[in-house]
């Protein structure tokens, strides 16, 4: 009986030993074998989403192009491998130096020269009878713009043909005292009186003729009235200079008269504008009168026209905080309008020389900061992060972090920083 229990005992003992081994094994064949399975299956979802990113990242480029492979060293993580007919796609050139200014900008309108523009009142009130300039129109000094049918034209016109009767009359007068005092016909005063008379006339004459000018008359016209003693009741108004008819107020039948605001007509002389500029108080350290300017219109987008400050407002808007400013600027072909939008720019320190590289090689990033793609060897890009400056004509100043001559992408840096933040993640 003690033997038939201890092989009852014994089978049981075997089983669980055998068991136990065959767990064993099972567990070590995983251990083993797991990671190999893992690896497979992680390895391909890696290389896909890789794959995915780079496909995303060269949609604009060739469909037969391989895409940027990442460097392989743990140390340059922020480049990228090129093959030779990948590099063919980049512009590659090396870091050149420009001039760049030191200038302010400021926005405002083009206006009329007002220091150069005349309001046009007739000398004396009438009624105006003709018109002969439009607004907008340009004309010569001396053009006629209107005529007014003037009552004082009508007295200044009698009083001269009175005078110049007067003249005749004393004339003969005197012709004739002078002969009578030749025989002792008359006494040594009357003959004085006739030559004072005489005088006396001719400057009323030249008086009356003097009348007659400040009308526009002109010598001619005045000795036409005298020999016809005909009155002409017509007053021309001409143009006082050259320049452009910028305002009429003037329409037949209207009467008129000196100083009484609006003018017929207001000219003003286009040889030279105005823009006038609102500039924030922090730049006013920096203006001067006489300081030369460049201007842009919007109507001539690749036109620069010069100018110089002429105006600075003597006091800051509470509101803007900014000062009125006025610069006078050529225009020699009469190609600006007021109303036009306008920007200047004042040049306010000496030129300074510093690399510079074009836009395009430029890559904002997300932080950011302003990175490019520099090469050596032209296999390998790497991308470096520099500080910008000033950024003028297309390109951007370069204060740190590059040199000149060094070799950068100018064109499809952005490209290059989207296939690394791709292939990264």
């Amino acid at each position: 009986m003690a033997a038939g229990l201890l092989i009852a005992l014994d089978v049981p003992a075997q089983l669980v030993k055998g068991t136990v081994y065959a767990a064993t094994a099972a567990v070590g064949f995983l251990i083993t074998f797991g990671g190999y399975f893992t690896g497979l299956s992680d390895k391909p979802l890696k290389e896909g989403r890789a794959a995915s990113a780079l496909m995303i990242a060269d949609a604009t480029r060739s469909p037969h192009a391989a895409p940027p492979r990442p460097s392989a060293d743990p140390l340059s993580a922020q480049s990228v491998e090129l093959s030779p007919s990948e590099f063919e796609r980049f512009h590659v050139e090396p870091v050149g130096e420009r001039d760049f200014s030191i200038q302010r900008e400021a926005v405002g309108n083009i206006a009329f020269n007002d220091y150069l523009s005349v309001p046009v009142f007739p000398p004396f009130q009438g009624k105006i009878i003709s018109l002969f300039a439009n607004a907008g129109d340009d004309v010569e000094k001396g053009a006629s713009l209107y005529t007014i049918d003037s009552p004082d034209l009508v007295q200044a016109g009698s009083t001269l043909i009175s005078a110049a009767g007067v003249v005749r009359n004393t004339t003969r007068v005197l012709e004739r005292a002078k002969k009578l005092y030749a025989v002792q016909g008359i006494p040594q005063k009357e003959l004085d009186q006739a030559i004072s008379d005489q005088q006396a006339a001719e400057g009323a004459l030249k008086a009356a003729r003097d009348a007659l000018r400040i009308f526009g008359k002109t010598d001619a016209d005045i000795d036409r009235i005298i020999a016809w003693r005909k009155i002409d009741p017509v007053l021309v108004v001409r143009s006082p200079i050259t320049g452009r008819v910028v305002a009429r107020n003037a329409a037949p039948g209207l009467f008129v008269q000196p100083g009484n605001a609006p003018a017929p007509y207001t000219l003003s002389d286009v040889s030279t504008m105005w823009m006038v500029a609102n500039v924030a108080e922090t730049d006013f350290p920096f203006l001067r009168l006489g300081e030369e300017v460049d201007v842009m219109v919007k109507a001539y987008p690749n036109r620069v026209f010069r100018g110089r400050i002429v105006n600075i407002g003597a006091s800051v808007d509470p509101t803007t905080h900014r000062v009125l400013v006025r610069s006078e600027i050529d225009d020699p072909k009469h190609e600006l309008r007021p109303g036009m939008f306008a920007t200047f720019v004042i040049h306010t320190g000496t030129a300074i020389k510093s690399p510079a590289v074009p836009l395009n090689g430029v890559v904002r990033e997300g932080d950011g900061s302003m990175t490019v793609w520099v090469t050596t060897d032209r296999k390998r890009m790497v991308k470096r992060t520099v500080t910008v400056g000033l950024q003028q004509g297309g390109f951007a100043q370069i204060l740190g972090g590059l040199q000149s001559g060094e070799l950068i992408a100018t064109e499809g840096a952005l490209f290059l920083s989207n296939a690394l933040t791709e292939v990264s993640r």
